[in-house]
């Protein structure tokens, strides 16, 4: 059942108006979907709830900015992928783990070899990984249009690009997407094609 973004005006109006509990009520429709769109920007849980915190305190902070041309949900899927954005650029900033060499393992004792699952596991594939290993701008675009299925209107909105770039980027999206999960071929030159389906 679709939402009345009109609903979510008035809640807004409320908020501004003083309204502590309006916001609140905001938050409850809308927090699932954006934690929904947070894990599968950042790929990790923890990054997720606290982009989705983010998101909803920037929204508070930001709500008089709300103008009310675009729908709510429009405008606070643009504030969580502003908040994805930030959250990913802090951390690509945070040092490095030291990574765990040969030597600095304990020797492990003798025993039973440890049975091989490699053939139980070889035919699995784990999108959410596959998904981080695409480039930021593309996984964004391909979340929005894939899996919260936005009209690519609607997500020119939110990223504040063109239709076109979007249609580009969801595209490339797929085809990183794709080969992360090792299903890809090499695609067919753009412009044969196109003149192939002329």
């Amino acid at each position: 059942m679709a939402r009345d973004p009109s609903d979510d005006r008035e809640l807004v109006r409320r908020y501004l108006a003083g309204d502590a509990g309006a916001f609140a009520t905001l938050v409850e429709r809308h927090q699932a979907r954006v934690y929904g769109l947070c894990l599968r920007v950042t790929g990790d849980p923890e990054d997720a709830a606290d982009a989705t915190q983010e998101a909803f305190v920037s929204a508070l902070r930001k709500l008089g900015q709300f103008r009310g041309d675009a729908a709510f949900t429009t405008w606070m899927h643009r504030v969580a992928v502003n908040a994805c954005y930030d959250l990913l650029r802090k951390r690509s900033r945070q040092p490095m783990l030291h990574l765990a060499t040969d030597e600095d393992l304990p020797t492990p004792e003798a025993g039973p070899p440890a049975p091989d699952h490699a053939d139980e596991v070889a035919g699995t594939h784990d999108a959410a990984a596959a998904l981080a290993r695409i480039p930021e701008e593309f996984r964004v675009a391909l979340v929005l249009a894939d899996v919260q299925d936005l009209p690519y209107e609607q997500i020119a909105k939110i990223l504040d690009v063109p239709v076109g770039t979007v249609k580009s980027r969801v595209f490339r999206g797929r085809i990183a997407l794709a080969r992360a999960i090792g299903i890809a071929r090499e695609p067919r030159d753009v412009s044969r094609a196109s003149e192939d389906e002329a």
